[in-house]
């Protein structure tokens, strides 16, 4: 699952993700949706895909003073309990297809990574660090499956937390012996797990194509 793909020379990786994150998260600024954007949405999708992103931004404006504690419960409760999970033969007839935020949004649909997707560029708009997140490919041992959930380092050396769509309540990874990490990534950067601490670093995170992919379709328009 781990495919590769340099596009861009590393120097202008941050400036890339800095674009790439006003696109994304521009629907859940203060100044509000755009009514054009939501008279769309609920034409193509319906009231519910249109309160759902009202839901969405309610969420990011009043939980930004919070505990991180507090914000990461309500931000894996919120996306877990909207959204129903699909896999992606089924949803985008695709193999394997990471959604944007908003496209997660109004379909009211996804698989795992686009539940980990969400819930981190929610979090890191409600004010937590990028260093503090990871975006943590997974087998899920119990299913005998690939998976994908969010995880938060309180520091670098702390254990991660895990927030997941299979088991909703947030643990720390030492909880969760049903999950062994692969690897993870955020927005600058890409490890390799270990049993411990937050892994080998071994680039940018611009090194998987998925990413890469989902960041060009933040640039274009929702609908």
């Amino acid at each position: 699952m781990l495919a590769v793909s340099i596009r861009a020379p590393r120097g202008l990786i941050g400036a890339v993700f800095a674009a790439f994150w006003l696109a994304c998260l521009a629907l859940a600024q203060d100044f509000g949706l755009d009514p054009e954007m939501l008279a769309a949405v609920e034409k193509k999708y319906g009231a519910p895909a249109k309160q759902r992103l009202l839901d969405w931004q309610q969420l990011i404006a009043s939980g930004r003073d919070l505990s991180e504690d507090e914000k990461m419960r309500r931000v894996n409760d919120f996306f877990n309990q909207n959204v129903e999970f699909v896999d992606d033969i089924a949803l985008w007839h695709k193999t394997d297809y990471w959604a944007t935020p908003t496209e997660f949004l109004v379909k009211g649909a996804g698989d795992c990574e686009d539940y980990s997707i969400a819930k981190y560029f929610t979090l890191v708009e409600m004010g937590v660090s990028d260093s503090k997140l990871r975006i943590t490919y997974v087998k899920a041992l119990e299913l005998n499956q690939a998976h994908m959930v969010l995880t938060y380092f309180e520091s670098p050396r702390a254990e991660p937390l895990v927030l997941d769509n299979l088991k909703t309540a947030i643990l720390p990874a030492s909880k969760r012996r049903d999950l062994q990490p692969v690897y993870s990534f955020n927005g600058t950067g890409l490890w390799l797990a270990k049993s411990k601490g937050s892994g080998q670093r071994v680039g940018g995170s611009d090194r998987i194509s998925l990413w890469t992919e989902l960041k060009d379709r933040m640039m274009e328009p929702p609908l």
